[in-house]
C-alpha cells in the first residue's frame, strides 16, 4: 500500500470514513459510509461529488497546436472553437484505441484530460511526436466532479457564471481568490460539472461543496455504475489498443472533416484501417448493450453464447443499476447479434442466462445542453 500515490483529498477521504483500494496506482475511495447503491441514486437524485484528481491533467502549447494534435487524435480539432471541449481518442497505427481524452480549446493551447492509467504513455506519446515542436506540460492540480440534477444548483451559489456554461464548454472562474476550470460535463449522465483547482486549494474547495446540503461524496462503485447506465465506455475495459473506434461503437468521435470526402481526411495513426471500416461497414464485431432477466449481474469477462451453445461475444462491463431495476452489461458481439432484441446468453458459473442486446445508454442522460 506504501507505494500508491495519494490526490490532494487523501486525508478528507480517510476523514470521510471511505473504503479505500488501489486504482491505477493510486488510493481512491470505492465507497463511502453511504453505500455504493445509496451514493448511486443520490446522484440520479440530487449531486455527488466525485474526487478525479487521479486523471491526467495536460496543456499542450505550440505553433497551430489544434493541427498538431490531429495528428494523433481523429476528432475535429481545428474547427473546435475556443472555450469549447471535445471528446477524443489516441488512436494506434494499427487502429486500435491508445486512449480516451477530453480536449479542451483554450486560446492559445489546449487542455487535455487523460485516464490516470494511460496518463504516463500518453505523455510519453505526446512528446515523442509533439515535443520537438510543442510543449507538453502534465499538470499537478486538483480535479473533483459535482455531478447531478442539483449540480448546477450548488454551483449557483458559488459562481454563478459557470452555470451559463451548456455541455461540453469549459471556462476559467475565480472562486475564493483561487483560478479554477470548469468544463459542464461529466461521467454519469447527468448535468454536472468538472472543475479543476490548485492541488493545495483542492481539500477546502472539496470540503465547502460537501457542506451543501444537497452534496455527498461519492466514490468509484457508484462512479462505475452510474457511467455503465449512462452507456459510457471505461478505457481498459470496453475498448483498448486491440479495438477499434468503429467497433467500440465511437464513430461520432471521428470528426466529419477527417472522414473520407471531409475537408481534412485521415492524418491520424491508423488512419487508413480506421476509415475503411467507416466507410465499408465490414468490422467483425460491435459494442452493445446487454440486459439480463432477473436481479444478478452479469460480470465482465463472462462469455455469450447463441441457442446453439457458440461463443459469439464477451461482456466487458457489467453490474446491477439502481435507476434502472436490472442487471446491465455491455460487451461486445458478432455482427449478426448487434441488432436491439437479439436474445443471447451469457455464461454464469456454468449456467446460461438469457440476455437481450438493447440500445444504450439504459437512462436518460440529463446533459444540460441550454
Amino acid at each position: 500500500m506504501t507505494d500508491q500515490k495519494h490526490t490532494p483529498l487523501h486525508a478528507l477521504h480517510l476523514k470521510l470514513g471511505a473504503k479505500m483500494v488501489p486504482f491505477a496506482g493510486y488510493a481512491m475511495p470505492v465507497q463511502y459510509p453511504l453505500g455504493v447503491k445509496k451514493e448511486h441514486e443520490h446522484t440520479r437524485q440530487q449531486c455527488g461529488l466525485f474526487d478525479v484528481s487521479h486523471m491526467g491533467q495536460i496543456l499542450v502549447s505550440g505553433p497551430d497546436v489544434a493541427s498538431a494534435l490531429e495528428t494523433l487524435i481523429p476528432a475535429d480539432l481545428v474547427g473546435l472553437q475556443e472555450g469549447q471541449q471535445r471528446y477524443g481518442l489516441f488512436t494506434s497505427t494499427d487502429g486500435g484505441i491508445i486512449d480516451d481524452l477530453m480536449a479542451v480549446n483554450a486560446g492559445d493551447h489546449f487542455y487535455l484530460v487523460v485516464n490516470a492509467a494511460c496518463k504516463d504513455q500518453d505523455l510519453a506519446h505526446l512528446r515523442t511526436n509533439l515535443g520537438t515542436t510543442h510543449k507538453i506540460e502534465p499538470l499537478d492540480r486538483g480535479l473533483l466532479a459535482l455531478q447531478g440534477p442539483q449540480a448546477h444548483v450548488v454551483m449557483q451559489r458559488l459562481c454563478p457564471e459557470a452555470c451559463e456554461l451548456v455541455f461540453m464548454q469549459h471556462q476559467r472562474f475565480t472562486i475564493d481568490g483561487h483560478e479554477v476550470w470548469v468544463s459542464r460535463s461529466g461521467y454519469t449522465g447527468e448535468d454536472g460539472f468538472e472543475i479543476s483547482i490548485a492541488a493545495d486549494a483542492c481539500e477546502a474547495f472539496a470540503e465547502r461543496l460537501l457542506a451543501e446540503p444537497e452534496v455527498e461524496a461519492i466514490g468509484l462503485g457508484a462512479r462505475d455504475s452510474l457511467r455503465l447506465e449512462a452507456g459510457l465506455c471505461l478505457y481498459g475495459h470496453d475498448m483498448d489498443t486491440t479495438t477499434t473506434p468503429v467497433e467500440a461503437g465511437l464513430i461520432w468521435a471521428i470528426g466529419k472533416p477527417r472522414r473520407h470526402g471531409g475537408e481534412r481526411p485521415a492524418g491520424f495513426p491508423g488512419a487508413d484501417l480506421i476509415l475503411h471500416q467507416v466507410d465499408a461497414k465490414d468490422h467483425s464485431r460491435k459494442r452493445v448493450g446487454l440486459q439480463a432477466e432477473g436481479r444478478a449481474p452479469i460480470r465482465e469477462g463472462a462469455i455469450l453464447l447463441d441457442a446453439a451453445g457458440n461463443e459469439i461475444g464477451v461482456v466487458t462491463s457489467g453490474t446491477f443499476g439502481p435507476s434502472v431495476g436490472m442487471p446491465v452489461a455491455m460487451g461486445y458481439v458478432s455482427r449478426e447479434w448487434e441488432s436491439p432484441g437479439s436474445n443471447v446468453f451469457a455464461e454464469v458459473r456454468d449456467k446460461q442466462l438469457p440476455v437481450t442486446v438493447t440500445l444504450m445508454p439504459f437512462i436518460k442522460p440529463g446533459y444540460f445542453r441550454g
